[in-house]
């Protein structure tokens, strides 16, 4: 049988989603404790990979098991599991799927959001990248509209990155403030490595008067990543919101 699991996480401690040797990762810290529990071998695979220090509002797993999970059943496991992981990985919901419902490949629309705090913050250090100074928003609203005209994005890819396309589709890009902080938000159907934030130091550079909106351009029809602005820290990022079909339930 196999279920979905809808979590949230800091990513703080944590070398990103995906389990590797000798560092501690999502992925294998809540796969060791279903293990346990459930006393069968479960393996997860996830939505996506966030990197050492993302975050994730929410995120999407799944896993197949030989048991057939009643409705009790799950609420009792998602009960047991935010008992014994940290506080900062909290189980949101286990539910049935179909057979064939993938977690990373069932996804039609994955949202991210990077925050930007405009004063020192002792509280928002871990969730938030500081720039101290002044930022054209307006401007940077007009990059991201500007972006949202191109598929292509080899010029915000991880260089080392094995993806076969670097063809996105975005459908949403923009910039919100709320008092001293600055949101980020982007929704596509699918996101290159440090995509997100490479374009946010790109943006952060057009917003600084480091670079015009027809540098921008240049930028992303280079399609080298050297061209463009360098990447913002991973502490300001967060997986927003995953979208699936409702079919995906049976």
């Amino acid at each position: 049988m196999r279920y979905f699991i809808r979590l949230s996480y800091d990513g703080t401690s944590y070398h990103g989603w995906q389990a590797q040797k000798n560092a501690i990762s999502i992925q294998k810290v809540i796969s060791d404790a279903l293990s346990m529990m459930l006393k069968e071998n479960v393996s997860l695979a996830g939505c996506g990979r966030t990197d050492t220090g993302v975050h994730a509002r929410e995120y999407f797993a799944h896993m197949d098991l030989e048991k057939d999970l009643t409705r009790i059943q799950a609420d009792k496991l998602v009960f047991k599991l935010n008992s014994y992981l940290g506080k900062d990985i909290a189980i949101r919901q286990i539910f049935r799927v179909r057979p064939d419902a993938h977690a990373r490949f069932s996804a039609t629309l994955r949202t991210y959001q990077y925050h930007i705090t405009l004063v020192k913050d002792p509280f928002l250090v871990n969730q938030s990248f500081y720039h101290y100074g002044p930022i054209d928003i307006d401007i940077m609203n007009r990059g991201a509209e500007l972006i949202m005209k191109y598929s292509d994005f080899t010029s915000f890819s991880k260089v080392d990155s094995d993806t076969k396309t670097k063809i996105c589709k975005i459908s949403h890009a923009g910039w919100e403030r709320s008092g001293n902080l600055l949101v980020f938000t982007i929704s596509a159907d699918r996101f290159l490595r440090n995509m997100v934030r490479a374009i946010v130091g790109t943006l952060l550079d057009l917003g600084t008067d480091k670079m015009s909106l027809r540098d921008l351009k240049l930028v992303i029809e280079a399609k080298n990543r050297s061209d463009a602005g360098d990447s913002v820290p991973a502490c300001g990022l967060f997986l927003h919101h995953v979208n699936y079909p409702e079919e995906i339930t049976g």
